[in-house]
């Protein structure tokens, strides 16, 4: 199944709060084989900001580099990502920004990967692999 992280997911990869240890794992078995885990340009965007805003231009341009040595694939926001996302959003409470990696999850036929609470709400149309 395909895995796809959030940005929260991400955060707490990098950040070693509770959970990381599943993060790392899905990593190590991205590694092994040879099959990337998915995250959208949005969380992509969402981690950066964050990461900018806490810590400066310096730790985000740290954290973009150690990105692109993991096996993480960003996908870039189409039409039918965006007009999934935008029917998360019209029928759940939960960000817009995590409404794109329920729409992947959807499209891709995958997972999501996160210990974000806002995600109990779409549960029923999406896997989600709570980190916690």
């Amino acid at each position: 199944m395909v895995k796809i992280l959030d940005a929260h997911a991400l955060l707490t990869f990098f950040e070693k709060e509770a959970g990381y240890e599943k993060v790392q794992a899905a990593f190590i078995s991205g590694l092994e084989t040879n099959s990337n885990l998915l995250m959208t340009a949005v969380n992509y965007g969402e981690v950066y900001y964050i990461v900018l805003r806490e810590y400066g231009q310096q730790k985000a341009q740290e954290i973009e580099m150690i990105i692109r040595t993991l096996p993480l694939e960003v996908v870039y926001a189409d039409i039918a990502m965006a007009k999934e996302a935008a029917r998360f959003k019209a029928k759940y409470k939960i960000s817009y920004a995590d409404c794109f990696a329920a729409a992947l999850a959807k499209l891709r036929h995958g997972e999501i990967i996160t210990g974000n609470r806002e995600f109990k709400a779409i549960e029923p149309e999406i896997k989600i692999n709570w980190l916690q």
